[in-house]
């Protein structure tokens, strides 16, 4: 990566983010913000668009786990924990929350870079897989919505399936409108009429 990348750094532990700031520093990233306190997070991060989080805590409380989820709802980015617990519930509690990496044991500012190059790739691919899960659930509601229309038509003017569609289709085409977007005007409008 040519680009330095952006970071947020989140203090959850006792210690001192200075081995963990200096570490990450020298490997090539800007440290945009330390916030020592997961409250502030969601705020922060929607303000300063930073390309990854990272959370240095001894064990991920609920309160953190429950910040880092609104932020991850409100303004997903990767996001690294570094922590002792590796207990399993923790480690599944932090990954629903929005955590792309959980790391325990220890900080080896020689694993930084790589640690953080997967927490990336690994977030821009789940962000690619929510955006085509979504894209199929909105066509298969514009296809019901659809349906639903072309059966309105074929009831109520007495025409074949292709016959209310080729209506639909040039009715869309002449409001400079989507075919579902006019299905779902009609349907709406019908349900008005009774």
């Amino acid at each position: 990566m040519n680009k330095a990348l952006r970071l947020v750094l989140v203090d959850d532990t006792e210690r001192e983010l200075g081995a963990l700031r200096d570490a990450l520093l020298a490997a090539g990233f800007e440290v945009i913000a330390e916030v020592d306190s997961a409250f502030a997070l969601a705020d922060v991060v929607a303000r300063l668009e930073p390309d990854a989080v990272i959370v240095d805590t001894d064990s991920p409380s609920r309160d953190v786990l429950e910040h880092i989820a609104v932020m991850h709802q409100d303004a997903p980015r990767p996001i690294v924990m570094f922590t002792d617990d590796g207990s399993e519930a923790r480690i599944k509690e932090a990954i629903r929350a929005g955590v792309t990496a959980y790391v325990v044991d220890g900080l080896s500012p020689a694993r930084l870079r790589p640690v953080l190059d997967v927490a990336i790739a690994r977030f821009d691919e789940e962000r690619k897989l929510r955006n085509e899960l979504a894209d199929t659930r909105q066509q298969l509601l514009d296809r019901k919505i659809i349906d639903r229309a072309k059966g309105l038509l074929m009831k109520r003017r007495n025409i074949d399936e292709d016959a209310a569609y080729q209506l639909l289709r040039k009715t869309a085409m002449t409001r400079g409108q989507k075919l579902a977007e006019v299905a779902r005007q009609l349907v709406e409008a019908t349900e008005l009429l009774g």
